[in-house]
């Protein structure tokens, strides 16, 4: 008899969580008027929202290729292709399945089905998860400057920033603990790897190309509502963004996430309000479509247990 544990559900917290953020996202697009956020969405060409889905297909292409590098480094058995359609089943679960399966269990358990090492596998998805991280945190600083800058700019928008300067300064001083953890973590997490440093280097390269490609699809949006903004401020506000979405506070950073991006945005971006909403709003459908092609994988982890069996024998 199978001893596996339930699967996860998420605790009444983060469903409050997320109740409340979509219901302050929603209190946002009311307060700034549902017509204007309608007309921002509208000026959106349909073209340059097929880009940013080409876009973030790409993207997630090269989240794939990261992993692949990771087992690929660990000697694994393993395809290109069965990698991507894990990544997709992982992709589709956190989108639509998060109140019972994650995306990372899910990938571990269709690796563990292809015959890589149960112990190899979580590590792999750990440092996976670790170096996407490290990519990310090497453009906080830009980030930080960007709030920075607009403080010292004043204004009437901008005032609300200044104020919030000593807080970041006391957010400074713990996320540089937090960095430090994290870096002992990526240490002790990539022993392995550590002793095979060019798997390591490709995976970061990975990284920095899933990073650029999601920049490149904010552009796209943002360009196409009438309200570009330069390449390393999208990418500066948007670790911001991603490192606020991790917070245990909502399901999948439900909510959370789109609040932040539209506030981002637009307090520290310069864009209209109506287009930072809609920025969130777009990029959170974009993602869902993306992750679409999972569910046709879905039904294939089956096919990698007997494509694991072949490779074992």
């Amino acid at each position: 008899m199978s001893t596996s544990p339930p699967p996860k559900h998420p605790s009444f917290a983060r469903i409050a969580g997320s109740l409340i953020s979509i219901g302050l996202l929603a209190y946002l697009v009311y307060r700034q008027g549902w017509a204007e956020f309608a007309q921002a969405m509208k000026r959106l060409p349909l073209s340059a929202f097929l880009l940013a889905l080409g876009l973030v297909l790409c993207s997630r292409l090269c989240v794939a290729l990261r992993w692949y590098v990771l087992l690929r480094g660990a000697n694994a058995r393993v395809g290109f292709g069965q990698v991507v359609k894990l990544v997709f089943i992982g992709l589709f679960s956190s989108n639509f399945l998060p109140s019972t399966v994650g995306g990372d269990l899910v990938r571990l358990a269709g690796a563990v089905a292809l015959r890589i090492d149960p112990g190899m596998s979580a590590a792999s998805l750990l440092v996976d998860r670790l170096v996407g991280m490290a990519g990310m945190a090497l453009l906080l600083p830009a980030g930080l400057g960007v709030v920075l800058k607009a403080g010292a700019a004043g204004g009437a928008g901008i005032s609300m920033a200044a104020g919030w300067l000593p807080g970041l300064q006391a957010w400074a001083a713990k996320a540089r603990q937090k960095l430090l953890a994290f870096l002992r973590s990526l240490l002790s997490s990539s022993v392995y790897w550590l002793k095979h440093p060019a798997s390591l280097g490709w995976a970061l390269l990975c990284t920095f190309g899933h990073q650029l490609f999601t920049y490149l699809i904010i552009s796209t949006l943002l360009a196409g509502m009438g309200s570009p903004l330069p390449l390393w401020v999208i990418g500066g506000l948007w670790s911001f963004s991603y490192f606020v979405s991790l917070a245990p506070f909502s399901i999948n950073g439900l909510g959370l996430q789109e609040v932040s991006i539209a506030y981002l945005y637009s307090h520290f971006g310069g864009a209209p309000m109506e287009t930072g909403l809609a920025l969130a709003v777009l990029l959170r459908l974009v993602f869902l479509f993306a992750s679409l092609p999972g569910a046709a994988f879905l039904p294939g982890l089956s096919a990698l247990k007997r494509a694991g069996s072949r490779q074992e024998s």
